[in-house]
């Protein structure tokens, strides 16, 4: 079985330790690689790396950062079949949608950011002071501790990077347990192309033994996360020890809404790409499907004859929809979900369950009519479960729509600009989507409100995430004795 080792002060290495993890396939439960087990001394290797590697990189010139972020991207480019067919054995992902949609979206997303590397900006004027002229200076924080979560992990270590090395900081990041190959491959494309060693490390292991001493370091000057809302809350416990800067990405609960003057075609097959995207591991995944009872039926049988024609199977065929859960904890957690949700007497309208045979496989799964307060309602599943609920008016969507703890992603499907711009602006979500759910933009920005966390991915915020505002101010009058002086020494 083949090892990948971690990437540490430009170095492949395996852990202090000499442990090894194993990473699985969960298609079919069978061992495909394995990884390191670091503890605190490989972490401590880590940081001190991409602390010994801060000042040279921060002192490039933009220009610099941005040549070796392109170069990455174009590398990358040459690899993007690999790279698609390694993330879709790892995650159980479909290749058409690693292929089509991951890899090439995270190549971009670094392109994005060379180019953002060489915009800098800040604010020069006259005197708002008179006699004294004022700069804002944007700087490079330090070391940055990136987390990465299962789902998404290519995606996932672009958004993580690239921002953060173009802004002039140094990386340490750690993979998910389950899905660390192309974090690691990215890693070891930067030092092919020319990155100093240091810049971007690497580090696996499960658990906490990895994850703690990493945001408990204390030369770790900012934590990046994306995972779960419970995870998010340690970190600030942990980060809030040492006043660590911290940018969270956590749990969605995503409505979609649907009115009677949509496209109710179009607005249910919206909802089954929206809810059953990564086997339904996402985030921003279309949960709670909200529909206004004139359209309601018409709009259930639709979307229930969609989900029906869904297409489990082995993630590296063509024709697969969906592939499996991440592992058979996950897929425990999920039918917990659906278990629970009939006990209480929950409307089963369609109960897919796990088949037979190898993986972690889950069928799509659909609930009706579920109580706004629900756990099936209100928690995040993170599997194919839907459940679509009657609504009677825009009051009553945006009432029920805001009332999760989450808000990360939603979508309103309507063809009523007004009202359109209307729910929009009444929904408490980071984005927002007119007449469909999930596409994302390098340059628009990804970050949620309430418990879904603060801080943004993708755009111009999230370069500026990871940077600081430093104001310098100069005295233009060059005189020994200021105007001012006498207030604290003198007199006038």
């Amino acid at each position: 079985m083949e090892q990948h080792k971690m990437i540490i002060g430009g170095e492949a290495v395996a852990a202090v330790s000499a442990n090894w993890e194993t990473v699985i396939d969960p298609a079919t439960e069978d061992a495909i690689a394995e990884v390191p087990q670091a503890d605190y001394a490989d972490v401590n290797k880590a940081v001190e790396a991409a602390k010994q590697a801060f000042p040279a990189w921060s002192s490039l010139s933009p220009g610099e950062r941005s040549a070796l972020l392109y170069k990455l991207a174009d590398a990358l480019e040459t690899k993007a079949e690999v790279l698609a067919q390694t993330e879709s054995l790892n995650v159980g992902k479909p290749i058409k949608l690693a292929a089509n949609g991951d890899t090439p979206f995270a190549i971009d997303n670094i392109r994005y950011f060379a180019a953002q590397a060489r915009v800098i900006e800040g604010i020069a004027s006259g005197e708002f002071v008179p006699g004294y002229t004022s700069a804002v200076r944007r700087e490079p924080i330090g070391v940055v501790a990136s987390i990465a979560p299962w789902n998404y992990p290519i995606m996932m270590a672009a958004w993580k990077i690239a921002p953060a090395v173009a802004a002039g900081n140094t990386v340490v990041i750690k993979p998910a347990p389950q899905t660390p190959l192309t974090t690691i491959m990215l890693a070891q494309t930067a030092l092919e192309v020319g990155f100093p060693p240091g810049v971007i490390n690497v580090v696996t292991g499960k658990g906490p033994g990895v994850g703690e001493p990493l945001v408990n370091h204390a030369d770790v000057r900012m934590v990046s996360f994306t995972g779960s809302t419970r995870t998010g809350k340690r970190i600030m416990e942990l980060a809030a020890q040492k006043v660590t800067r911290v940018h969270l990405e956590l749990g969605g609960k995503a409505p979609f809404v649907v009115f009677a003057d949509a496209d109710i075609e179009a607005a249910a097959r919206g909802a089954v790409v929206g809810a059953y995207i990564n086997t339904g591991q996402d985030c921003t995944a279309a949960t709670r499907i909200l529909v206004e009872r004139s359209c309601y039926q018409d709009f259930l049988s639709a979307f229930t004859e969609l989900s029906q024609q869904i297409r489990l199977g082995t993630p590296q065929a063509e024709t697969t929809d969906m592939g499996p859960l991440i592992s058979s904890d996950q897929r425990q957690r999920v039918h917990g979900f659906v278990e629970r949700a009939k006990a209480d007497g929950i409307t089963a309208h369609l109960l897919g369950g796990i088949p037979e045979g190898k993986g972690f496989f889950y069928q799509p799964t659909i609930f009706c009519q579920a109580a706004t307060q629900s756990e099936i309602m209100q928690e995040e599943v993170f599997g194919p479960v839907v459940v679509v609920n009657p609504i009677d008016s825009e009051a009553e969507a945006i009432a029920v729509a805001n009332d999760v703890k989450y808000g990360l992603a939603a979508s309103v499907w309507t063809k009523d600009p007004a009202k359109a711009w209307r729910v929009a602006s009444a929904l408490q979500f980071g984005t927002v989507w007119i007449n469909d759910h999930l596409p994302l933009a390098s340059e628009m920005p990804h970050g949620g409100f309430k418990e879904s966390g603060f801080g943004k991915d993708l755009s111009r915020y999230a370069f500026d995430e990871y940077t600081i505002a430093k104001h310098v101010m100069f005295d233009l009058s060059g005189a020994v004795k200021k105007p001012w002086h006498f207030t604290v020494f003198g007199d006038a």
